[in-house]
């Protein structure tokens, strides 16, 4: 025993992760669902894969593992944070697409929020800035667009949720309509200082309260799973979003701790502890994750495209095949060129939050071609992680704080992107033995609960490094490649 299924619902795949008691990966399944692009800067996911890519994983990975259901000893959830839903309690079906994180759809409500003056106050409730990043003007948008939506929604019809309040109702049959605190934490619905859904909020964009999902610890009860659906019901104990899930598998459980994970898009967090940080750099104040009743704050900068380049690379100008290809590309690079690549294909992100802007390439040339393209891709990240990084120390401000970065998540494996980024911030950068660190931090919190896995103090003991990169790039050089990136960024700003 002391198995643990990681469900790992991500913004372009689901997996299954079996733990075993020793918290390594005993197997793994991975289904890949399509993006929906209805218009420029929306994106769409159908719920109904989110769902279905899940379960079918989900029971793939403990076919793999060579187990069944009786030796699954609980269900940990990791999910694509701020993607929005809304479906029928009695039916359960979906009365709207589920409006993807990346989706710029509602700038222009945003716009109107700052303009009106409201961002201060959903600033000082929330930690998060008016954009559409987040849920809320996702889930306005959707009972503004759907007829009748907001009267049933007050008359308690609707439900509306964030991707792991969609799996649970869905795992559960229906039985249990929540959240944990973390996910709340990024609906820019819910006050992260006094731990509950904010009304003034609601009133503001005209929410039924009735609508929301049970907020509840990263690790507790979420009921258990109906017994159909994999031979027995499992209990579900843990719960994050994919960003905190990634910190608290990183253990970065000390005030000062740094982690970044490379996805779909990059997502750096530092836990300042119980007291939240206020930011004047642009960057988010966020719960890191809740135990016992007792949040943990955290800065978070978000950037939108860092994985998604080197798939754009693939699917969109088709000059690779397959991901791992862009190492051996930007390794035969002519050094003689130069190209900044701002992949801004939905917009900046933190700390510079301009929603309109759109990506460009700078410094081309005749005998530019897909070497240097892999290259630019792979440092257009390294890039702007060091922005979200010297933004993060200026709000921080302790003393002789240079934290080296703990890295995780696809690209990581990346051993190119991985030295750039050292050289290019000037700081150590640590990738773990276990880079599934999302799946790993939503197992523990499981484990953990269920007390088949070890408490935080010996879980953050265990954490091992694979491999650590250290700068090689002297400072000269290093100055005129970020003064060229800031150029460039001045120049999409100003687009």
């Amino acid at each position: 025993m002391g198995y643990i299924l990681a469900l790992d619902q991500g913004t372009t795949s689901s997996r299954g992760i079996v733990f075993d008691a020793a918290m390594n990966i005993a197997a793994t399944a991975q289904e890949e669902f399509p993006q929906h692009y209805p218009a420029s800067g929306w994106v769409e996911h159908d719920p109904l894969d989110l769902w279905a890519t899940t379960a079918a994983t989900a029971r793939a990975a403990i076919e793999k593992a060579g187990l069944s259901a009786r030796d699954i000893t609980a269900i940990g959830i990791t999910n694509q944070r701020e993607t929005t839903l809304v479906w029928d309690r009695n039916t359960g079906k979906p009365i709207h697409p589920a409006i993807v994180w990346q989706d710029r759809r509602t700038a222009d409500f945003c716009a109107y929020l700052r303009a009106e003056g409201h961002e201060p106050m959903i600033t000082a409730r929330t930690g998060l800035l008016a954009d559409p990043y987040f849920s809320a003007t996702k889930l306005k948008y959707i009972l503004d667009t759907v007829e009748g939506a907001r009267a049933r929604a007050r008359r308690g019809e609707l439900a509306f949720g964030t991707v792991d309040s969609w799996l649970i109702w869905n795992l559960t049959g229906g039985r249990v309509h929540a959240t944990d605190a973390t996910n709340a934490a990024r609906t820019m619905l819910y006050d992260i200082h006094k731990g509950r859904w904010s009304q003034t909020i609601c009133d503001l964009f005209d929410i039924p309260a009735a609508m929301l999902p049970e907020v509840r610890d990263c690790a507790a009860d979420y009921g258990h799973t109906r017994a159909d659906l994999f031979g027995r019901e499992i209990p579900i104990l843990g719960v994050a979003g994919d960003q905190q899930a990634a910190t608290i598998g990183q253990a970065c459980f000390t005030p000062g701790m740094l982690k970044s994970t490379y996805g779909t898009g990059c997502f750096a967090v530092l836990n300042t502890g119980e007291t939240p940080v206020a930011s004047c750099n642009k960057l988010l104040t966020t719960i890191a994750y809740q135990l016992d009743g007792q949040p943990t704050y955290a800065l978070e900068g978000s950037i939108f495209i860092a994985g998604a380049v080197v798939q754009w690379l693939r699917d969109g100008i088709k000059i690779i095949r397959a991901a791992p290809e862009t190492q051996a590309l930007a390794e035969q690079a002519d050094p003689s060129q130069d190209l900044i690549l701002v992949p801004a294909f939905v917009g900046l992100g933190a700390p510079y939050w301009k929603p309109e802007a759109r990506g460009a390439v700078f410094g081309l040339t005749r005998n530019s071609g897909p070497a240097e393209f892999a290259r630019a891709a792979l440092e257009s990240v390294g890039y702007q992680t060091r922005d979200l990084l010297q933004a993060m120390q200026a709000d921080w401000r302790r003393e002789g704080t240079q934290p080296v970065l703990r890295v995780d998540g696809g690209m990581a494996a990346n051993d190119y992107a991985m030295q750039f980024l050292a050289d290019i911030i000037g700081a150590p950068v640590d990738r773990p033995r276990v880079l599934e660190t999302t799946a790993l931090g939503a197992a523990w919190l499981a484990g953990m609960r269920a007390d088949a896995w070890p408490g935080m103090a010996e879980f953050a003991r265990g954490w091992a490094i694979e491999r650590q990169f250290t700068p090689r790039m002297d400072a000269k050089t290093r100055e005129a490649r970020t003064t060229r990136w800031e150029h460039a960024i001045q120049a999409v700003l100003q687009i």
